[in-house]
């Protein structure tokens, strides 16, 4: 069975024309299946209340269906977050009452501005169109949803980011490290035996309890990322943050879907020591965020470099 993930930014009223609503917290999950293809996508309901759920659900899609129908200060930090994550691969739509030439204005430059740009009432055709993206390697899920069900115990909600897994497998839990069994594998509530890259995938598993799991934790073969709780990145401050940064400041960082407070150990390089070790491969992105701020909420970002 093949897979293709969406993230849905924007309005999120043209949900309901692509799939059914699932799983629904500060993320919310539709999805879909057609013959032997399943369909997924994210919306960062949590957003614009919060700006971690955003870069959450950019990070679960490997396309972006944008969907303008204001322009605002979250429309231009949304474009900013699909700017730092690199999401080259999606597609560009806007109601009527929105400017084209100042939306093309807003994107300039930007990665956004690689989107093809749809009429809406084209974009269900575009979006059958986009094929699915595999990654081969060695296991990674990447979790977000996890939860107790009576008479099935501990089950995740997460995507297979790289490789597959199987029926049994023994994978670990990091970062902390607990191994796990997975006892069985459903897609689109129907089981199977295994899921290949990149599947949105229900694991019943053995070796742990929800409360051994954080959003952004990975089951993966051991010794495949790296773990630490301090790390070196190529930063790049946004342009639209116009603070002044110095050692010692606090803040919050994305890698993934893990969401980390983090201090700043050195500016020249950027060094940060993380409140709780991450688990990373080395030129992932990471990005610093300023929850509390009142203009831009994204202080920069930059590749991970140990």
């Amino acid at each position: 069975m093949k897979s293709i993930n969406y993230t849905l930014l924007g309005d999120e009223s043209i949900a309901k024309d692509f799939g059914k609503k699932g799983t629904s917290t500060d993320l919310t999950i539709y999805d879909r299946k057609e013959s032997d293809v399943v369909k997924t996508w994210t919306i960062p309901t949590g957003f614009p209340e919060k700006i971690q759920p955003l870069f959450q659900a950019i990070n679960m899609g490997e396309y972006v269906i944008f969907y303008v129908t204001k322009l605002d200060k979250f429309t231009g930090e949304q474009i900013v977050a699909l700017d730092v994550l690199k999401k080259t691969h999606g597609l560009l739509c806007h109601s009527y009452e929105v400017d084209r030439s100042k939306l093309l204005t807003m994107i300039k430059g930007t990665v956004v501005e690689q989107y093809k740009l749809v009429e809406l009432e084209n974009l269900k055709k575009e979006v059958d169109a986009l094929q699915p993206v595999t990654k081969d390697g060695k296991t990674k899920i990447s979790i977000d949803h996890c939860f107790d069900v009576k008479g099935v115990g501990t089950v995740i909600l997460g995507k297979v980011t790289q490789g597959k897994t199987k029926t049994y497998d023994n994978l670990k839990l990091l970062p902390k490290g607990s191994d796990v069994i997975i006892k069985s594998i459903q897609m689109h509530d129907d089981p199977v035996d295994e899921a290949i890259s990149p599947a949105r995938v229900g694991l019943s598993v053995k070796g742990i309890t929800p409360d051994d799991v954080q959003r952004g934790d990975l089951l993966c073969v051991p010794d495949s990322v790296q773990i630490s709780q301090e790390i070196t990145i190529d930063y790049l401050q946004n342009k639209f943050f116009k603070g002044e940064l110095g050692e010692n400041q606090m803040f919050l960082v994305n890698i993934g879907l893990q969401i980390r407070p983090a201090k700043i150990i050195s500016l020249k390089p950027m060094k940060l020591s993380l409140g709780k070790p991450a688990v990373f491969e080395k030129d992932d992105v990471c990005v610093i965020l300023k929850p509390e701020s009142q203009t831009i909420r994204i202080v920069g970002s930059g590749t991970i470099i140990q």
